[in-house]
């Protein structure tokens, strides 16, 4: 439980710190994009179909599918913000590596995969295309703005994946029918939709805790090694 305590509240200073940056609200789309490719990986896996995505700017996305069977539904409702904060877990693994370079080749695919097979119109498009531009350059710059680039994504794609399953928790107590992905889910298993939000809570926790685990270890390293 300590962990987790240190962990909301190194998470509530880099969202104060996040803030600052100008543009920073931009790439907070970033992790909208990865929660809606889930739901649509997951659909696809399921043998389903993408009927289309939309992404919003005030951060929030849809994801149309028509899936083979209704028992699919569980898993596409449930990849979204489990995705997304296995994400940013794999983004602050490939920091610890150094692969930095990796993680934003990552990002320009899928982004890409979105603007061509999903994203077809809307803010949804215009952003993915500025953003897929910006970040795909970043992969020919130097290594230290490179590395700042890599970390503002890193660091926000952090907060809002571990943001969104509170404000879901929040929604699910006063609003149960208002609550998103806990709300198919408790439609389509009867169990509460705030059980489904306090789950997705603990996932993004510990994913983030694990996540700033790697991130000090790694600071802790290029002490030692002097860089």
């Amino acid at each position: 439980m300590g962990k987790w305590l240190m962990t909301l509240l190194y998470l509530a200073v880099s969202v104060f710190l996040t803030r600052l940056i100008p543009f920073s609200s931009f790439f907070r789309n970033l992790d909208t994009m990865m929660h809606e490719f889930c739901h649509a990986l997951t659909a696809l896996l399921l043998s389903g179909q993408v009927l289309g995505i939309e992404l919003h700017s005030d951060h929030s996305g849809v994801t149309y599918t028509r899936l083979a069977s209704s028992w699919s539904s569980l898993p596409v409702s449930m990849s979204g913000y489990v995705g997304a904060s296995l994400f940013s877990l794999l983004l602050f693994a490939l920091h610890r590596r150094r692969a930095q370079r990796l993680g934003l080749a990552l990002i320009v695919a899928v982004a890409a995969l979105m603007l061509i097979l999903f994203v077809h119109g809307g803010f949804g498009m215009a952003w993915l295309a500025v953003f897929i531009a910006l970040t795909g350059t970043m992969l020919f710059l130097g290594p230290k703005i490179r590395s700042f680039y890599y970390l503002l994504l890193a660091f926000l794609t952090l907060e809002e994946s571990a943001l969104g399953p509170i404000t879901l928790a929040l929604t699910a107590l006063s609003s149960p029918s208002r609550a998103g992905d806990a709300t198919n889910l408790a439609n389509a298993t009867g169990v509460p939709a705030v059980f489904w939000a306090l789950l997705f809570v603990l996932v993004s926790l510990a994913c983030a805790t694990r996540s700033l685990q790697l991130f000090m270890r790694g600071r802790k390293e290029d002490k030692a090694y002097g860089r």
